[in-house]
């Protein structure tokens, strides 16, 4: 029983197909389907059977997956923290949406960054989904963002109330009108950054309550890009309040009134638990609870150092 065929299988069950795991690992179909069968022959088991719409997990499948999420976590964490001791340097691994990534994390981890000298940070931009899976499997110390579905073994911190808004061009039709009702803004061409309609953000959930279409929507490869759209004329998108108030002081920008939206929520930082949570994914999770986080959140980035700007890496097999 190998590492690699522990991993094949683990990731064959989560996500319900021998293909969607070798897109998922990097590899051909015929080495996931090969890893899976030595470990059928090992332990005499068939470990999953084919099923409508995916796979169904037998009895001793279930407690294999359990059981090899936890073996593949660990060696993941055991690879990073031999890096570690090896380069000298405290390295975090930090998840966030696409939004949390490009308008969060860079403020807040300079911040942090300024009270935890050797710091190495990998910052990652992927789904909400995959949150929760990213923790278990150590594959990032700590998420910032929506919490991800409770589970034993991983807490959620909350730290910032945030407000998002729907903003427009100042001189857009609906841009007088009062209290929108949400159906009014189905039909508007809107223009989004890369997680675009991801229903587990506030947004994307905001967005499938109004009935945006996909094909009425453009996703850009930034946040920034598709708010200069907007200003351009181009059509609606949806942004937080502290993010788009310099365009809204100068009049590039403007909020559209929009009635019964659920447009207010919580930023969580996540990580394990107790004694498997890191040294400094525990000192971040202290942190983002100080008055210098919040602060630090809120100002909106003049952008940071050259030489302390690491671009995250966006992750979406998963989604």
């Amino acid at each position: 029983m190998t590492l690699t065929q522990l991993r094949a299988f683990v990731t064959v069950a989560r996500l319900g197909s021998v293909k969607a795991a070798a897109g998922a690992l990097g590899v051909t179909e015929a080495a996931v389907s090969g890893a899976v069968a030595a470990l059928r022959r090992e332990l005499g088991d068939l470990l999953f059977i084919r099923a409508a719409g995916g796979i169904s997990l037998t009895p001793g499948g279930r407690r294999l997956a359990a059981g090899a999420a936890e073996i593949v976590g660990l060696a993941e964490e055991t690879r990073h923290r031999v890096r570690q001791a090896g380069s000298g340097t405290a390295q975090l691994r930090v998840a966030s949406t696409e939004a949390g990534a490009e308008q969060v994390l860079p403020a807040l981890l300079a911040a942090f960054g300024r009270r935890q000298p050797d710091l190495d940070v990998d910052t990652l931009a992927v789904p909400v989904a995959v949150f929760g899976d990213l923790l278990r499997d150590r594959r990032a110390d700590v998420t910032i963002g929506p919490a991800p579905r409770p589970e034993p073994g991983i807490e959620s911190i909350p730290f910032l109330r945030f407000q998002l808004v729907v903003v427009a061009a100042p001189d857009h039709p609906l841009g007088h009108r009062k209290r929108l009702a949400p159906a009014q803004l189905a039909h508007e061409p809107w223009m989004l950054g890369p997680a675009g309609l991801d229903p587990d953000t506030l947004s994307g959930a905001f967005l499938a309550h109004v009935g945006v279409e996909a094909a009425k929507a453009k996703a850009f490869p930034s946040v920034t890009a598709s708010l200069n759209a907007v200003a351009g004329g181009a059509g609606l998108s949806i942004a937080f309040l502290h993010v788009v108030r310099d365009e809204l002081r100068r009049g590039s920008l403007a909020v559209l009134d929009v009635s019964g939206a659920r447009l207010g929520g919580m930023l969580y930082a996540s990580a394990l638990s107790g004694e498997r949570r890191s040294t400094t994914a525990a000192a971040l999770c202290r942190f983002v609870t100080t008055p210098a986080a919040t602060q630090a959140v809120l100002t909106r980035s003049k952008g940071v150092p050259m030489n302390e700007f690491r671009p995250p890496v966006h992750v979406t097999i998963w989604s």
